[in-house]
């Protein structure tokens, strides 16, 4: 039990480290987000702006600039964590297959994976929650924390997903940027005429955006799209942690495979090595 719990923390310091040393990460968190995310605050007209939240049922009419706010933090969030994931699955899949075919439990991995993006999102929710602070109070930025976390989770593994299955770091990027921002956008009632359709109940960060708005504007909690948010993370880890499975799988023939061969040859494997008779 000791020696499980010493290579679960040796895996998860190393993944935290990975994460530290992504200087472009650092830099989005500490210019990309906060720019970002009172840009649309002051870009964007104040005007009230009608909305029926699905989560709740009631009728809000938030400010125009602060509504985007939430909606340009929560695109902050999943790039930064998608990203932050596909970097060190992408740059350490190598690392991490030598480590499997080492003996190194699989298990192991995949948990320090986990508690490294675990970490990252809880770091850049407070981040953001507190960025939009210097703009305006949200009602419930406890709640509005724990929504933005939970989207970084779920598109951490996206995120796992594609730097598992995709061979180029561009495509990876891509795949990202666009998940994230067809995501949201479909989802902002002023950039969107769709934003009241059920084909948005099936994207991904539809719970968190639920969650966020209602957190943000009104004084019901709805906790429960944070679950459904925890839902879409369950499904793309599962997801994400097969294609991982796949990706560190050994390259070298199993035992069985070689003997099953060996029993083929004409001597049933005991074959012996011997020098061929010379010549008188």
């Amino acid at each position: 039990m000791r020696e499980q719990v010493m290579l679960l923390g040796t895996a998860t310091r190393y993944a935290v480290a990975e994460h530290a040393r992504n200087r472009f990460a650092a830099v989005l968190i500490a210019v990309y987000l906060p720019v970002w995310t009172l840009l649309a605050y002051v870009s964007m007209p104040d005007r009230p702006v009608r909305l029926r939240l699905q989560a709740t049922g009631e009728l809000l009419v938030p400010r125009g600039n602060e509504l985007t706010t939430v909606s340009g933090a929560l695109n902050a969030v999943t790039l930064i964590t998608g990203f932050l994931m596909f970097a060190a699955t992408f740059n350490g899949s190598l690392f991490d297959r030598r480590l499997v075919m080492a003996g190194y439990p699989r298990p192991h991995l995949i948990a320090a994976k986990l508690a490294g993006l675990a970490l990252a999102s809880a770091l850049v929710a407070a981040y953001a929650t507190a960025v939009m602070f210097l703009a305006w109070a949200p009602r419930q930025p406890a709640l509005l924390a724990a929504a933005l976390f939970s989207a970084g989770l779920t598109y951490g593994v996206l995120g796992v997903g594609f730097g598992a299955l995709l061979r180029k770091e561009v495509e990876g990027m891509f795949a990202i940027v666009m998940t994230s921002v067809v995501d949201i956008a479909l989802q902002n009632p002023i950039s969107s005429s769709s934003a009241d359709s059920a084909i948005t109940h099936y994207l991904p960060s539809y719970g968190a955006m639920q969650a966020a708005t209602a957190a943000a504007f009104s004084g019901t909690s709805a906790p429960g799209y944070v679950l459904i948010e925890l839902i879409w993370f369950a499904a793309a880890a599962f997801l994400g942690l097969l294609t991982f499975q796949w990706r560190t799988r050994s390259a070298l023939p199993s035992t069985r495979l070689s003997t099953r061969r060996s029993r083929d040859l004409p001597c049933g494997g005991r074959c012996q090595k011997t020098d061929a008779p010379t010549a008188p």
